[in-house]
């Protein structure tokens, strides 16, 4: 075993997940090959790459709606790489989707306060008094306000335009108290206002919290990210700062060959 290896083992000071050997196969299709992946704790790291590169795979193996067929992933040097998807939740590791996943009938408040009752327990509580569920709504509001939600508190979650949509869905997300959060393509299918509004949200969120994105605007990347992993075929092309990689010749390369999503 290496000493890249072994250092799984024990926390490392800096890193909050690693990934080493990471491989996935689909019928004989390597469509993750051998990634090593380290987030620092602290940081907005962006995992970016042309079509057909791995990422949506890659991501969904280290939140674990995908098992690996090789490879270890660890949280906080913690071995979660066989664990499922809720209790790694539970261990302050949550995502996000690319499409918008809120409750479209129920009000911005009741949306949030539903994740905090998520985080009480196993019971969603829709069936507890009126009044107990009142008390969660200083929390909730908290949150709501986090994310510029404020003045569309009594509003329907469906009325919302798709930029607040996804603020509100960030806001839930916040409510499970995560240490890291890992959005697929935060900014997917939004007008340049909305991404503008959700990019500040990004920055903001992230002042006490690490974050890994999927993302396809690359002005966003380079705005945003500390670092930035480039997957291509599956494997690692590249990492570094935006500054580096995009000037990387094989990233070019890559991107011209492929032509990014």
């Amino acid at each position: 075993m290496s000493a890249a290896m072994t250092t799984l083992t024990a926390p490392q000071a800096d890193v909050i997940l690693s990934a080493r050997g990471l491989t996935k196969r689909f019928a004989g299709f390597v469509a993750v090959n051998g990634v090593d992946l380290d987030v620092q704790r602290g940081s907005i790291h962006a995992l970016i790459g042309p079509n057909g590169a791995g990422k949506t795979t890659c991501f969904n193996l280290l939140t674990k709606f995908l098992q690996p067929s090789a490879g270890t992933i660890t949280l906080n040097g913690r071995d979660i790489t066989r664990m499922p998807a809720a209790d790694i939740a539970r261990l302050g590791l949550v995502r996000s989707f690319q499409i918008s996943a809120v409750f479209p009938r129920l009000s911005v408040l009741e949306n949030v306060r539903i994740a905090l009752q998520r985080r009480r327990g196993d019971s969603f509580d829709f069936w507890r008094p009126e009044k107990v569920l009142r008390a969660l709504d200083a929390e909730a509001m908290e949150r709501v306000d986090e994310v510029g939600l404020s003045s569309f508190t009594h509003e329907t979650a469906g009325e919302l335009s798709y930029g607040r949509k996804r603020a509100l869905e960030i806001a839930t997300t916040l409510a499970l108290e995560p240490e890291m959060l890992l959005l697929d393509e935060p900014m997917a299918g939004m007008a340049q206002e909305d991404v503008a509004r959700i990019s500040a949200l990004i920055r903001k969120i992230s002042a006490n919290r690490t974050i890994l994105m999927v993302e396809h605007n690359l002005s966003v990347v380079a705005d945003l990210s500390d670092r930035i992993t480039v997957l291509a075929r599956g494997q690692v092309l590249a990492e570094g700062p935006y500054e580096a990689v995009s000037k990387d010749p094989r990233v070019i390369e890559a991107y011209i060959g492929a032509g990014h999503e």
